[in-house]
């Protein structure tokens, strides 16, 4: 005989993972007088946010890590917890490859060489993203110019660098620009979503450096546990770990949430954190819409990795490689001078092509810069193969800008969705996008239940 935990509050909800959105989203709704249940597959909060001690006691992000004061939803909370940011190290000298030949220089001549591909890449932002929360803004504006809307749908097609490919740059160029985008989509750049990068630039002011500084500058002094630490004292409702979430039961009136071990818990209404990439894990009755699962089926353009790796010696570099090779960009991330030793970060379209914790894998994959650098230590956390995540941060495929992440955001029943992949504004790429969609969805229930009485 099945267990059952049914129970019928006046104003329940129940929250489907313990990351930043989730943490956030049940926050909301306790301020609102709800009662909340959490359920989190891992043993830990945080979700893709993850501050574990490796390579001898540092502490190393393994998945989101920097921040900044631009991103207005982790600022507030960065604000609001007392949380502190430092910067991450300049850099001497850079490395860039094509083909069989290094280019280097000062990271001045890297950015000189990759400013004039990132205008041509980010051509129309300003007129796409005149809102850039809003990214649709100019679909529902009944007074937009047909041409324009007719162009920004069809931007969505084809990869973020088939604008390079009409004989105005070279190979090399291109070459360049596939290790920023290599890295920055986490995954191919010939299937990347050429609107998504035109997207980051409008949360930028359409500038390269302030993106470069938005998403790989600043971090936080007590890491990212220090803030999801921080949200989740503030808390009075249950936070069950290791309590999986198999099925999902829903309708207008309510919903009943099966647990991976047969207990059930009935509720007016559940939020799924979920990334895309672990919706499998779930089953929905009724069925996700078509497009729903059309998106699940293609997955997300986020097949890639990131490494820390530790090497002898004080480096202050950065380096950049074609999606080719198993590294797209790496750059030094902390000195350890009681060691003599420093702490670079990597990161790859390809979870496969590299071996995060094996030194001669990483080793291999650094001597295409630099064979002197002498890898003593590597780690990450495949976030592709873990069953709770199935992908790193959700970067978009050709197509799914206007047929993917969006399809989430409205829902008919009490089901709603919440999570970096929903975000309207740093859709995937950064914690600020998590908890704008933990706050968004939260209201949107309070608001919808203050409606029915």
């Amino acid at each position: 005989m099945q267990k059952s935990l049914d129970r019928s509050p006046s104003r329940s909800v129940i929250v489907v993972g313990a990351g930043f959105a989730g943490l956030v989203a049940a926050r909301e709704l306790e301020a609102a007088g709800f009662d909340v249940t959490i359920f989190e597959a891992r043993d830990r909060i945080g979700g893709r946010a993850w501050t574990d001690e490796r390579l001898g006691g540092l502490a190393l992000e393994m998945g989101a890590t920097w921040v900044h004061w631009m991103q207005p939803f982790v600022w507030t909370e960065i604000t609001r917890y007392g949380q502190e940011i430092y910067p991450s190290p300049d850099v001497d000298w850079a490395y860039w490859l094509s083909g069989e030949q290094l280019f280097e220089g000062t990271e001045r001549d890297l950015d000189d060489a990759l400013t004039p591909l990132q205008d041509k890449i980010f051509e129309g932002s300003r007129e796409f993203f005149p809102y850039p929360h809003d990214p649709f803004a100019i679909l529902n504006d009944e007074s937009t110019d047909a041409d324009l809307r007719a162009r920004f749908l069809e931007a969505d097609n084809g990869s973020v660098l088939d604008c390079l490919r009409n004989g105005e740059f070279s190979q090399e160029q291109i070459d360049l620009a596939d290790s920023y985008w290599s890295a920055g989509y986490q995954g191919p750049t010939a299937s990347a979503s050429p609107l998504m990068a035109k997207h980051w630039a409008a949360l930028s002011d359409h500038r390269s450096a302030l993106m470069d500084e938005q998403t790989m500058r600043f971090k936080l002094v007590r890491g990212m546990r220090g803030l999801y630490d921080s949200i989740a004292a503030d808390l009075r409702c249950p936070v069950h770990l290791k309590t999986a979430v198999s099925g999902v039961e829903h309708s207008d009136a309510g919903v009943r949430v099966t647990l991976a071990n047969g207990f059930r818990q009935s509720a007016d209404a559940v939020i799924v954190t979920a990334p895309i990439g672990a919706l499998r894990n779930l089953k929905f009755s009724p069925d996700l819409s078509a497009r729903q699962r059309r998106v699940l089926s293609e997955g997300t353009n986020s097949v890639g990795f990131k490494v820390w790796i530790k090497v002898k010696g004080r480096h202050a570099i950065i380096a950049g490689a074609p999606g080719n090779n198993p590294i797209s960009l790496m750059r030094s991330e902390k000195f350890l001078d009681d060691e003599d030793a420093t702490i670079l970060v990597g990161f790859g379209s390809d979870h496969n092509a590299i071996s995060l914790n094996d030194t001669a894998s990483v080793q291999n994959a650094v001597d295409v810069w630099r064979r002197d650098l002498t890898v003593t230590g590597c780690t990450g956390h495949d976030w592709v193969a873990d069953s709770w995540s199935g992908q790193t941060w959700a970067t978009l495929r050709s197509g799914q800008f206007f047929n993917g992440w969006s399809v989430f955001q409205h829902s008919g029943t009490r089901l709603r969705f919440a999570g970096a992949d929903y975000a309207s504004g740093w859709n995937g790429v950064v914690v600020d996008g998590a908890i704008e969609s933990g706050i968004t969805s939260a209201r949107a229930l309070i608001a919808e239940f203050r409606n029915v009485g």
